[in-house]
């Protein structure tokens, strides 16, 4: 073949694979545009049915409470009624039994004017007598018409204005939440959840975040935090198990929360933080990220390492202390290169650390910076990253070679940064713990 149709070969290679490439690249838009409108389509349609079933539940709602309040102000009328009739017809049976007597007294005088001469005044006589006993001149109090109860019902037809403009603002629709999440880091057993406020004129005072194991069809939305912070570390989470997260933001002096961010799916591939089992001196949580130094101990207790060597350089090692017991100056919280048995404290060669009185200490020698002291609610953090000072090996990062890490330890609103010269490559740690007096509480993630 000639050199022109080599080149037009090679063209329509080119052409051919461009258009592959093409074809993909439309093919993944058309897949992005897909789940655009799934996503429009499915939260329209969950939308809708939010509408249907809060208006319904609140027709049903103030239907209820019309009725009950329908119900109770005919009671009242009711018992005013009663009450107010009781006297009336208490006042009526006592003049139809002064009538009664009355009637009788006229039979009785009519009958004594009619008899004969002989038994006429034994009759006006007796009647005489009736008539001074039952007092004619004494009648009973009838209460006049202003008097007594005219029971009427006050109605404010402001209520049905009221309710028409509370109804015709009541609920909304949002196209786009106030708040979305902005990224998800995988933490060692959890995950670092941050978010964003995307709408610019709504003022949050607090934000919501919720998370649920992904797949799980009874499962649940659960809140993880509820606060001003625009990121929280979610603990506990199984390692390579997908979890759902969404955030929400309620406005300042509004009790209702917004709409629910757009969910993320998020897991993590790195084991939980977790301190090593059966260390004299120290009693652990359940799941063992929590350490307590208690008084069981007969003498200086040993060093708590971790379980495993699981903080790795690039991430972010935190020690939360939840309780404080005295100090001294051969507490340690820090990070090292090997776990030996017997140590008292973590200021030996092969590791960096703090101790309580916020002293420094690297391979065992104390640098002038200091920190300060760790008191109850304090967080200590541990970050590192790897310096080359000679080159290593790609192939095999233990064939020797001395290794530079730069350690940023923060404390309070304060941090110190120092290189670290180690003997070997490393990417993994393990950290560790040590107090002299008990009553030390710390949570490790």
């Amino acid at each position: 073949m000639s050199v022109e149709v080599d080149l037009l070969l090679q063209e329509a290679k080119e052409s051919i694979e461009a258009a592959q490439n093409y074809r993909s690249e439309l093919q993944q838009r058309l897949q992005g545009l897909n789940q655009a409108r799934k996503q429009i389509r499915g939260s329209s349609g969950q939308a809708r049915e939010a509408l249907k079933r809060h208006f319904t539940e609140l027709q049903a709602a103030a239907g209820r409470l019309l009725s009950e309040r329908l119900a109770g102000l005919l009671a009242e009328v009711d018992a005013i009624e009663a009450d107010s009739i009781k006297p009336l017809d208490d006042c009526q049976s006592l003049i139809e039994h002064g009538v009664g007597q009355a009637d009788e007294l006229l039979r009785e005088g009519e009958a004594a004017l009619r008899c004969g001469l002989g038994e006429k005044e034994d009759k006006l006589g007796s009647f005489t007598k009736k008539a001074m006993h039952i007092q004619l001149d004494s009648l009973p109090e009838v209460p006049a018409l202003v008097d007594v109860p005219c029971v009427s019902a006050q109605l404010d037809d402001s209520v049905l204005s009221l309710l028409r403009d509370k109804v015709s603002r009541h609920g909304a629709v949002s196209s786009h939440p106030p708040v979305q999440i902005e990224e998800l880091q995988e933490r060692p057993g959890g995950i670092l959840v941050r978010w964003c406020k995307v709408d610019e004129d709504f003022a949050a005072a607090d934000y919501r975040l919720q998370y649920r194991r992904s797949g799980s069809g009874g499962s649940q939305y659960e809140d993880a935090y509820i606060g001003r912070e625009c990121e929280f570390l979610v603990l506990h989470l199984d390692p390579h198990s997908d979890h759902l997260f969404r955030v929400s933001a309620r406005g300042e002096g509004r009790t209702e929360w917004s709409p629910w961010s757009v969910p993320q799916t998020g897991y993590t591939t790195l084991a939980p933080h977790e301190w090593r089992s059966g260390t004299e001196g120290y009693i652990l949580s359940s799941r063992k990220n929590i350490a307590l130094r208690n008084d069981s101990a007969q003498s200086r207790c040993a060093v708590l390492y971790s379980n495993a060597p699981t903080y790795f350089c690039g991430q972010t090692l935190t020690f939360k202390i939840s309780a404080a017991g005295q100090m001294d100056r051969l507490d340690s919280l820090g990070v090292c290169i090997d776990t030996q048995s017997g140590d008292e404290s973590l200021q030996r060669d092969q590791a960096v650390c703090i101790s309580t009185n916020g002293a420094v200490f690297v391979n065992g020698k104390e640098m002038t910076n200091q920190l300060p002291a760790i008191t109850v609610g304090s967080a200590v953090t541990f970050d590192m990253e790897v310096v080359n000072l000679l080159p290593v090996s790609n192939n095999n990062l233990s064939e020797g070679g001395h290794f530079k890490l730069r350690v940023t330890i923060g404390s309070g609103n304060r941090e110190v940064v120092f290189d670290w010269l180690v003997d070997q490559a490393v990417d993994c740690l393990f950290f560790g713990c040590s107090f002299v007096h008990s009553g030390w509480k710390v949570l490790v993630f």
